[in-house]
């Protein structure tokens, strides 16, 4: 792969005749593109770990993925003076890598569904063992089964941006093909042998084909089909892996989960006591001028995620040739070593033994589970009999931009439930439940 073909300001659904000249760059327009997009703007309503709302602001998808962005523009800035300094491409493009790395972070979270990760649970368990079973004799292809039995909220993100709905564009956000392969992280389709995740469902097969094909990504497999990653990709992960791993301790401290010790404790296992003695000094002087605890561990968190972008960055940087080969495995963060992979390896820990297992993020993946259960119940089933009398009253809170025709194949009919679903926020996703079961109504006559 080479940068020169990598980094392409075509767009999705888009004819050269089409193009017209703009004073932002092609990068920085998907930026603001992502940005003022309806479903960016629900994500401030649907939860990244704890519930959402509290009295005690905690990170929601939004914040999360504006965090990511900035720490991405970092990497990307970073990776782009490489390339610049060491003339590996003539690519003018180049200059903007900060820029498409933070769209391509805007975007990466867009596709997940209400309630978190246990929503994409709910989903896959609803077709794989619960009510929606009964739907699988209606579908003959093995592999499209396995798009709703194993939902995926990155394949999600690759079909919301791309996919034209019905009233809607050609090319869904007509972002450039090189913002779209970037938030890629799993280059495969549903249903491919000894992968736990993918990265599109089967109906995006052909759109993934022009993507690669345009930004002549390398194919590493013909059976089963697998290409590589597009090289955005490990920047768009590092700063998705920093921020979760460190703001999910902050987000633990504020709410009282962990105490202002251990959380201080993580984040200084990040610094070495014998080489960086300057650095442990000035983190003491600063830590004796400011009293306030969570301003103290903002300052840390601060001064940790400086100290990973860079150690990613060189991480990258040393392992470039091998990542335009396709043939780097595993993440950024995981080839850290020492004193950092130490540190990292700890917040991971902390995180799945006790900030997940939480009663109050147990809570929500058990709300989940019900609620997004019971509206893909009735909604599926609605679809699937449009004459009913009951459907007849469900069938009008689908958004017509996700409608289809009621002779449509029964996957199109099913996938438009999980497009509306999966664009729900948890408050709407909750209220709708009530309605549909009654509760709430006022005892008013």
């Amino acid at each position: 792969m080479n940068w020169n073909q990598l980094l392409s300001s075509k767009r999705t659904g888009e004819t050269d005749s089409q193009k017209i000249i703009h004073d932002r760059t092609q990068f920085q327009r998907d930026y603001d593109r992502l940005i003022f997009s309806s479903p960016f703007r629900r994500m401030q309503d649907k939860t990244q770990v704890f519930p959402l709302p509290g009295s005690i602001f905690v990170h929601n998808r939004l914040t999360h993925s504006l965090e990511v962005a900035s720490v991405g523009r970092s990497l990307g800035n970073n990776i782009s003076r490489f390339l610049s300094e060491n003339n590996i491409t003539q690519n003018p493009l180049v200059k903007e890598l900060g820029s498409v790395t933070a769209a391509a972070c805007l975007a990466h979270d867009m596709g997940n569904p209400p309630f978190g990760h246990s929503g994409e649970k709910a989903i896959s368990l609803f077709f794989k063992s619960g009510e929606g079973e009964r739907y699988k004799n209606l579908i003959n292809n093995e592999s499209v089964w396995d798009d709703f039995t194993d939902f995926e909220g990155n394949a999600n993100a690759l079909r919301l941006l791309t996919h034209q709905f019905a009233g809607r564009r050609r090319g869904g956000f007509n972002l450039t093909y090189t913002t779209v392969a970037s938030i890629v992280k799993y280059p495969y389709a549903s249903g491919t042998p000894e992968r736990k995740k993918y990265g599109y469902f089967q109906p995006e097969h052909q759109t993934w084909q022009q993507i690669v094909n345009e930004l002549g990504i390398r194919k590493i497999s013909d059976k089963p089909e697998i290409y590589a990653r597009h090289p955005l990709v490990y920047l768009v992960e590092a700063a998705d892996d920093i921020c979760y791993h460190l703001m999910d301790i902050e987000d633990a401290h504020k709410l009282g989960i962990l105490s202002t010790e251990t959380t201080r404790h993580h984040f200084m296992q990040f610094f070495d006591a014998d080489s960086e003695k300057k650095s442990l000094d000035y983190i003491h002087s600063i830590c004796n001028e400011v009293t306030d605890a969570n301003e103290q561990i903002a300052f840390l968190r601060a001064l940790v995620i400086g100290k990973l972008v860079d150690a990613c960055s060189e991480v990258f940087r040393e392992n470039h040739e091998q990542i335009l080969q396709g043939e780097f495995s595993g993440s950024l963060i995981g080839k850290l070593s020492g004193t950092l992979a130490t540190a990292m390896k700890a917040c991971e820990k902390t995180g799945f033994e006790t900030i997940y297992k939480h009663p109050s993020v147990v809570e929500i993946e058990i709300a989940g589970f019900k609620i997004l259960g019971t509206l893909l119940r009735e909604f599926c089933h609605a679809v699937m009999h449009p004459d009913d009398y009951y459907a007849k009253l469900l069938l009008p809170f689908i958004p017509q931009q996700y409608r289809v025709a009621d002779n449509a194949p029964v996957p199109q009919k099913l996938q438009t439930v999980l497009d509306f679903i999966s664009g729900m926020t948890d408050v709407y996703a909750l209220n709708l439940y009530r309605k549909i079961n009654g509760m709430g109504l006022s005892d008013k006559r």
